[in-house]
């Protein structure tokens, strides 16, 4: 047979040389396996990673710097409303510079709007759910959360029916908003939120509820609520009030390197 090294069978390279290769290779693999777990020992500080009260401190640290992140969000609105109130009386804008300043924050989502509107509500199937319908399987774990697709289906959707503001949770959105999950939590702009999960919209209702009823996604969506019990309700409101958005509005960008 051939030796495709082009090499001989006992020349280097050879038997001799391959009796040696798995003993170095076994101590190697011995001395890697050695470094990964004292990396893991000294990274979790001699704790198990994976247990329930490393898991809990982890959930208690997201909790509260939500909350710090919220009680900044709140500092800053109090921030912004005493500048707007200096601007205005030193005298800095004309009326005609005012009102320009105030249609851009408006449209900016940057002051609170009011209006009729429409509610809705997303929430996870009971963690014990069965199928509802005779002949649809029995559901998976996935099939009874609410998931990032649903709620930005939701918000797409009502952007699409003519919403002139929406509002998720308790935040107002702006064009730079990101509504992003996380397991089975919300993650939205640096706050953190569980189920169930409230969008409003201000519109005209019969727009917005005829976007959704057409959105594929929540035509999907709503299949599941009736084939396992995931939450969905749509409330009209005749009047309600979305607050303006409160966190910066600066754009951060990668940049070349000098």
């Amino acid at each position: 047979m051939s030796n495709p090294g082009g090499t001989r069978a006992g020349g280097p390279g050879g038997p001799a040389r391959r009796s040696v290769l798995p003993k170095v290779l076994s101590a190697a693999v011995f001395a890697l396996a050695g470094v990964i777990f004292w990396t893991s020992y000294d990274t979790s500080h001699g704790t198990n990673i994976r247990s329930d009260a490393t898991l809990q401190r982890t959930s208690d640290l997201i909790q509260s710097k939500s909350q710090q992140n919220a009680d900044l969000d709140r500092q800053l609105a109090a921030l912004h409303s005493q500048v707007d109130g200096l601007a205005h009386r030193e005298g800095g804008q004309s009326t005609a510079d005012q009102r320009r300043t105030q249609a851009l924050e408006q449209a900016a989502g940057l002051t609170a709007l009011t209006g009729p509107g429409l509610t809705v509500t997303l929430n996870d199937a009971p963690p014990n759910a069965t199928a509802r319908i005779p002949g649809v399987p029995e559901p998976q774990p996935d099939d009874l959360v609410v998931h990032q697709q649903d709620l930005q289906a939701v918000v797409n959707a009502l952007w699409r029916g003519g919403a002139q503001g929406i509002k998720v949770m308790d935040q107002r959105l702006i064009s730079t908003s990101a509504v992003r999950c996380v397991g089975n939590t919300l993650i939205l702009q640096g706050r953190v939120y569980s189920p169930p999960y409230v969008i409003t919209a201000v519109g005209d209702q019969n727009r917005l509820r005829s976007a959704l009823d057409a959105d594929p996604s929540i035509i999907n969506y709503r299949q599941y609520v009736t084939a396992y019990g995931l939450g969905w309700k749509s409330v009209a409101d005749q009047r309600t009030t979305l607050p303006g958005y409160t966190g910066t509005v600066g754009l951060h960008y990668a940049q070349p390197a000098s």
